[in-house]
């Protein structure tokens, strides 16, 4: 079974602080809001009443999330900044942005990603290392930037990982290897975070009716046609994944476990975005949303 977080009641949002004033409103800083899981959780942050710094790489593809939050009536707490999670300069420099024009920086959700399909002895080992630059290292980064700022709000670090950070898929090695090591870096980090004030969570979904997908940009029958002796693996499991997003979440489902972490008194370490989600797992994981390894190790630090 997946965890139920009730996030806390917020008064509906007031017209947006000028820059540059300091502000008892909270300030969530995400990533990857392009489209997807991240568009849906900065229009839906906004509309819990937090300032949300909505990041892209492409500041020049945020208009379905401006036309979203307008829509939702948020707009003027959603704001839009370029930040490239490879690239550490963008990375402490939009930290160090957003801090400066709020006075405060109380969460950061760590959602950009990139997908890659295929087999390591085909691929190569571009595809791996790229894989973890965005994934993984991205993550870090942000995160490592973030936490001063995090120590002093007592705030907190959300990040969405994946079933491909639990399970790993055929023909999704660069992937799962990267989601495997946040999840691992997460895990290790909660313990001592939480001992200076900073909660952690990370957040897996399934299957997400988002451009995630679409963005990998595959060509199958060119995959199969290069796939040589891994083309009748390759094909049963294309088409088992295809069946599988028949059935996908919305963008919006699988963002409101985000947001209750987010407002929730005492967030779990995991959650699934779904029941789907949580039975995926629920083979490798009997500790679901992380309680037990937290109880155990949070004992090594205290």
């Amino acid at each position: 079974m997946t965890t139920e977080i009730t996030p806390e009641i917020t008064p509906e949002p007031t017209p947006e602080t000028p820059a540059g004033t300091p502000t008892t409103r909270k300030t969530v800083l995400i990533t990857g809001t392009s489209s997807g899981i991240g568009l849906a959780a900065a229009v839906a942050a906004a509309r819990a009443g937090w300032h949300t710094v909505a990041t892209l790489r492409d500041t020049g593809r945020a208009d379905a999330l401006l036309k979203a939050a307008e829509e939702a009536g948020v707009a003027g707490l959603v704001q839009v900044k370029r930040l490239d999670v490879t690239d550490a300069a963008s990375v402490t420099g939009c930290v160090a942005e957003v801090v400066a024009e709020h006075g405060r920086l109380d969460a950061v959700v760590n959602n950009a990603g990139a997908g890659s399909v295929g087999t390591v002895e085909q691929q190569g080992m571009e595809p791996v290392r790229s894989a973890m630059e965005v994934n993984y290292f991205g993550v870090v980064e942000l995160t490592r930037a973030a936490l001063p700022h995090l120590r002093a709000s007592g705030g907190r670090v959300i990040t969405v990982t994946s079933v491909g950070g639990v399970v790993g898929q055929p023909f999704n090695e660069a992937y799962c290897a990267a989601k495997f090591a946040v999840e691992g870096f997460m895990e290790s980090l909660a313990p001592v975070a939480a001992t200076v004030g900073v909660t952690v969570t990370v957040v897996e979904p399934g299957a997400v009716a988002s451009e995630f997908v679409t963005s990998l940009r595959l060509d199958v029958p060119a995959m199969l046609a290069g796939a040589g002796p891994y083309a009748p693996a390759l094909k049963a499991y294309i088409e088992r994944t295809t069946r599988s997003f028949a059935g996908a979440q919305s963008p919006e489902e699988a963002a409101a476990p985000i947001i209750a972490a987010l407002t929730a008194e005492r967030p779990p370490f995991r959650v699934q975005t779904s029941q789907w989600a949580g039975d995926f797992v629920a083979p490798k994981l009997a500790d679901l949303d992380g309680s037990a390894v937290q109880g155990l190790t949070g004992g090594w630090v205290r």
